[in-house]
């Protein structure tokens, strides 16, 4: 019974020395994200966003940022299930965007959630990915090709019950 708990210890404490690692992996400040954030996290941060229920429908891609409302993953609906399944006591909502122009888009975030972009009854994935913690209003931004169809930007894992979107066309 001893040599099972020095073996539990043991292992607990590798646990969380890996947990504290990872963290301190991750990059911090405004300053460490990949490209210029400054567009997008203004428009996350401006006062006058539009204020979405999830599941609501957009004529277009908005031309500011918007925030969405989220409710618990069960009663989300998503319309597709999501590529990670949300963590008990997280929120999650989506909204469907009727037509988006050709392009290159950044997909940016308030705080931090998984993002699925489901275009023609397919996830997308992005073409780039950068994050980073300690930044006043966004957490997260992404580069998606997108094609002229109808798209759904469908948000889970959130700790929040709302966030902020900003999609914009890349620089």
């Amino acid at each position: 019974m001893r040599f099972d708990m020095r073996i539990l210890t043991f292992v607990a404490a590798l646990m969380l020395g890996a947990t504290s690692a990872l963290a301190a992996d991750e990059p911090s400040g405004c300053d460490k994200f990949k490209w210029p954030i400054e567009r997008e996290r203004a428009a996350l941060t401006a006062p006058d966003r539009a204020k979405l229920a999830s599941g609501s429908e957009q004529p277009a891609l908005p031309a500011t940022a918007v925030t969405l409302g989220l409710v618990a993953p069960a009663d989300a609906r998503l319309p597709t299930p999501p590529e990670r399944a949300p963590k008990d006591g997280s929120f999650a909502g989506f909204t469907s965007i009727k037509t988006a122009k050709a392009g290159l888009y950044t997909i940016s975030l308030s705080a931090g959630a998984w993002v699925d972009v489901v275009q023609d009854g397919h996830f997308l994935k992005p073409v780039a990915f950068s994050g980073a913690t300690d930044c006043d209003g966004i957490r997260k931004t992404m580069k998606y090709e997108l094609s002229g169809q109808p798209l759904v930007v469908q948000i889970s894992g959130a700790k929040d019950n709302s966030l902020s979107i900003a999609i914009l066309p890349a620089q």
